[in-house]
């Protein structure tokens, strides 16, 4: 009778699952290391348009990158753009998550509709908002108008602050869906017998949210804070194709001065450089974020 060997088939299955993950851990390189290379080394000459060459600069990029105001400026705007984007991103999705973990009529109908606003192109959303919030012919302004907010048709785009938190609202909108569905399954995950004790303890829903969904919801909202907080940094379509960044660069995140340094201003290696400073920071706040939002083990 053959003897098995526990440390034999131990390493058998070590070798199978390095097998396995060195296919995707290739890919994974292709197209993130490889292009992340070619990055730094742009952003280390004076190359003017993307395919051209130019005389190696050393740190010059960098340095005329982080004196420029206007670096600083979409720096800023970006975060406002970051923290609004999670701040109603986060409210909604709860909220929506909340609603549809009860039992109602129609809520697998509402489980599944509410991720259409999520699979919409782009190019739709920005044309369904564009026609929505027109001062002319739209019909958030006649709506305002009914309900006395407002007394004349206003331009969501035309101002600053009204354009910035415009574009907030439409990316919420377009994203939230994709939290709430996450937050379901993590809501769907906490055992119902939490809440029947809690509940005959005397705890009202608020209580209950507070003591039982909320703690066992911060695994879920951990992964989705570090998921969200570079989506949003990272957006480029919905901002360029509403807004280009205006009106007077009230819009223009990092992402979109980097491409019109690129595109437009033909100063393929100042953009580079911002793109390799702007990943250095994603990856710094990913770390930061992970350290202080993970759940802490404390000692017994």
């Amino acid at each position: 009778m053959a003897s098995h060997n526990p440390s034999r088939a131990k390493s058998g299955d070590g070798r199978l699952a390095l097998l396995l993950l060195a296919l995707p851990l290739g890919l994974l390189a292709a197209t993130l290391v490889v292009p992340m290379i070619s990055a730094v080394n742009i952003s280390l000459h004076d190359i003017r348009v993307i395919g051209s060459e130019g005389p190696f600069s050393g740190l010059d990029n960098y340095a005329r990158v982080l004196t420029a105001g206007s670096f600083w400026h979409a720096l800023g705007v970006s975060a406002l753009w970051v923290v609004g984007n999670a701040l109603v991103q986060t409210v909604l999705a709860v909220l929506a998550a909340l609603v549809l973990n009860e039992k109602f009529p129609g809520v697998r109908i509402a489980r599944i509709w509410i991720i259409l606003t999520w699979i919409i192109p782009t190019v739709v959303v920005v044309i369904i908002w564009r026609w929505m919030l027109s001062p002319s012919g739209g019909m958030i302004n006649p709506f305002l108008i009914s309900i006395g907010l407002i007394d004349r048709p206003i331009g969501f785009f035309s101002s600053g602050p009204m354009a910035l938190a415009s574009l907030i609202l439409i990316n919420s909108w377009r994203w939230f869906p994709f939290v709430a569905i996450m937050l379901l399954a993590g809501l769907q995950r906490i055992p119902a017998d939490l809440y029947e004790a809690a509940a005959v303890d005397g705890a009202g829903p608020i209580a209950r949210f507070r003591a039982i969904t909320w703690p066992l919801l911060q695994p879920t909202l951990l992964v989705l804070t570090v998921m969200g907080t570079l989506l949003s940094f990272n957006v480029f379509d919905i901002i360029w194709l509403l807004t280009a960044g205006g009106p007077a660069g009230a819009s223009e995140t990092l992402p979109v001065l980097i491409y019109e340094t690129a595109f437009k201003a033909y100063r393929m290696g100042d953009a580079a450089a911002m793109s390799v400073v702007a990943s250095l920071m994603m990856i710094g706040l990913a770390i930061l974020l992970i350290d202080r939002l993970a759940p802490k083990e404390t000692g017994r």
